[in-house]
């Protein structure tokens, strides 16, 4: 017998602690047998994974790849691109495009352009009609289509009676879930970065925890109300993860995802970074990251997301004021993630896998990845060296923009090897 794919002498994140190398043999797009190391039949195409671990692809379920309307930024090839480098096997677009994702037909336009990407791309869509927060948008509809996740991504939902409406819809519709940039936008109005020393050392106005921390308490009572499923994008304060802990706790369908950044920079890198350290909600306070890390760690926060936000250069090379806010990491997420939390020893591998595939997976409803590697599992597989060292060089990047905070940035960990569907997208890491 000879095998389509055998991906030879890697070690299986697993449950237990068993770490032999094993021979992991792919047929038809899915794992076909788990033999140890050395055991598996010849093959047509072979992938060394000796001293690297083999993982379910990663998922990251908040990303712009800027179609339509802003392919100078970004499109979906070069963001699919960079996602199957970092491992990513399975993604979720967000809606704030020009014009919006909201209706039918935008969603079957996007998924046709992202036919035949080397990662599986998604697209959420629209909560309310053009992303103006007036009415709904045909929330039923968009589902039939193929969508499980809706979001104003970029703008806050900050109508109650929207926001409970759209909560509601979600009873109906089995895995579909309303995502919420939680930043009340009369509080944030005019705001650069986060509100304090920083910000009044630049002169600049800042955007409060308050605003998110009020929009997560008000969307969790609705959640709570409705019965309707809630996830909280790129949460930033210590506060707001204290309230979604204490909603788990209370039977509450709520979920909360955290970048790589707010994992690690703090308002402080703002000042280091110029634009590149402009996002929203912006980076916090250093008590907030390392409740954030703890949060991560023990499961108060479900994943990590990058809220990857390319942007041609002329929207950063500009003053703090006017530039675009947001950072690319599709392609770094699991290499900072593991260099900060893993390769330091607070963040086991299976924890790790957890919150940059399973979880994120689950939460977007994405059928097919975050699956345990096990015989019968579909092969979307990420081959993670633990130890390579490298240094991101942001014109080596995919993406079509340069704003990565991690220019010039030491990283140990790196994707090796990515599997979509059975086929190798990306071999030794680079794009097959």
């Amino acid at each position: 017998m000879t095998a389509e794919l055998v991906i030879s002498g890697g070690r299986l994140v697993a449950p237990t602690d068993a770490v032999e190398p094993v021979d992991l043999v792919v047929e038809d797009g899915r794992i076909a047998g788990i033999l140890p190391a050395g055991e598996g039949p010849a093959a047509r195409r072979r992938l060394d994974a000796s001293d690297a671990w083999v993982m379910p692809g990663f998922v990251d379920i908040q990303v712009h790849f800027r179609t339509p309307g802003g392919t100078e930024s970004e499109d979906i090839a070069s963001g699919a691109a960079g996602a199957a480098m970092g491992g990513v096997t399975a993604c979720v677009m967000m809606p704030n495009t020009i014009p919006p994702i909201d209706s039918p037909d935008m969603v079957h336009d996007v998924l046709a352009m992202a036919a035949g990407a080397p990662c599986d791309v998604r697209t959420s869509a629209c909560v309310t009609a053009g992303r103006a927060g007036e009415r709904l948008a045909d929330i039923g509809a968009m589902y039939a289509a193929g969508v499980r996740v809706f979001t104003d991504d970029g703008d806050c939902v900050a109508d109650d009676a929207l926001m409970e409406a759209a909560l509601a819809a979600t009873v109906e519709l089995r895995g579909g879930v309303i995502s919420q940039h939680a930043e009340d936008p009369a509080m944030v109005s005019g705001g650069v970065i986060n509100e304090g020393p920083v910000a009044e050392r630049l002169g600049v106005r800042g955007r409060p925890a308050e605003a998110e921390i009020s929009v997560v308490h008000r969307d969790i009572e609705l959640a709570r109300r409705t019965g309707g499923r809630y996830h909280v994008l790129h949460l930033s304060t210590a506060a707001a993860m204290e309230l979604v802990a204490q909603a788990k706790r209370d039977g509450v369908q709520v979920t909360a995802e955290v970048t790589p950044q707010h994992l690690v920079l703090t308002e402080d890198d703002v000042e280091r970074l110029g634009t590149t350290g402009k996002m929203n909600p912006p980076l916090r306070l250093a008590d907030d990251v390392g409740a954030l890390r703890r949060g991560i760690i023990d499961g108060a926060l479900d994943a990590v997301a990058t809220d990857h936000a390319p942007h041609h250069p002329s929207l950063k090379d500009c003053s703090l004021v006017d530039a675009a806010p947001g950072m690319i990491g599709v392609e770094t997420m699991a290499a900072v993630v593991w260099s900060e939390l893993v390769a330091t020893g607070q963040m086991t591998p299976q924890r790790f896998v957890e919150v940059v595939s399973a979880a994120p997976a689950r939460i977007a409803g994405i059928d097919g990845h975050g699956r345990p590697v096990a015989a019968g599992s579909p092969a979307n597989i990420a081959v993670f060296d633990p130890a390579e060292a490298w240094t991101v060089r942001v014109d080596a990047l995919q993406s079509r923009s340069l704003n990565s905070p991690w220019a010039g940035q030491a990283l140990t960990g790196r994707v090796r090897h990515t599997v979509l569907s059975g086929s190798p997208v990306v071999v030794d890491s680079q794009l097959a």
